[in-house]
């Protein structure tokens, strides 16, 4: 009964710091992907991530997407610093840089190699738990196999779930 008491009371005091938190301790996203890759293809994925928000400002993602073309496939799996703007109850705007690795395949060939995102986006919170990522942009650049291909753009738009 001891062991009981104590466990209820521990989690009601855990409770209590959780309820006076100002920021999400962590947040998962899901959703759509458009990319564009240099000289002119446009492909449609997914992108999902999770971060981990250290304070209300400044947090540690890890994302990872995959965008489709004509049998071609591109993923990514890429971490890093998230820094977001938490004043208002409305919006969170939040800008990451984001670096890993890639994966291009198509064709029977496939070329591992260097990847990097910099970018941001905007948030519309629908309440403490479900906000809307309206939209995400990066600036995405590929290397491998001693080529450097920095003309890429991502827009993700999706759900993020906050915890």
């Amino acid at each position: 009964m001891k062991k009981i008491l104590a466990v209820l009371v521990f989690s009601f005091v855990c409770s209590l710091t959780a309820a006076a938190q100002d920021h999400p301790k962590v947040e998962l996203f899901g959703g759509y992907q458009f990319t564009h890759f240099n000289p002119n293809i446009n492909a449609n994925g997914w992108n999902a991530s999770i971060a981990g928000n250290v304070n209300s400002w400044f947090g540690v993602a890890a994302d990872f997407s995959g965008a489709y073309k004509y049998g071609g496939k591109f993923h990514t799996a890429m971490a890093g610093p998230v820094f977001s703007y938490r004043k208002s109850e409305r919006v969170t705007p939040f800008a990451h840089v984001l670096l890993g690795g890639a994966v291009a395949s198509g064709g029977g060939i496939s070329e591992n190699g260097f990847a990097m995102a910099i970018g941001g986006g905007l948030d519309v919170n629908l309440n403490k738990h479900v906000a809307l990522r309206l939209v995400q942009g990066d600036w995405l650049m590929f290397r491998a196999g001693g080529e450097t291909d920095k003309k890429n753009g991502r827009v993700s738009s999706g759900i993020v779930f906050r915890f």
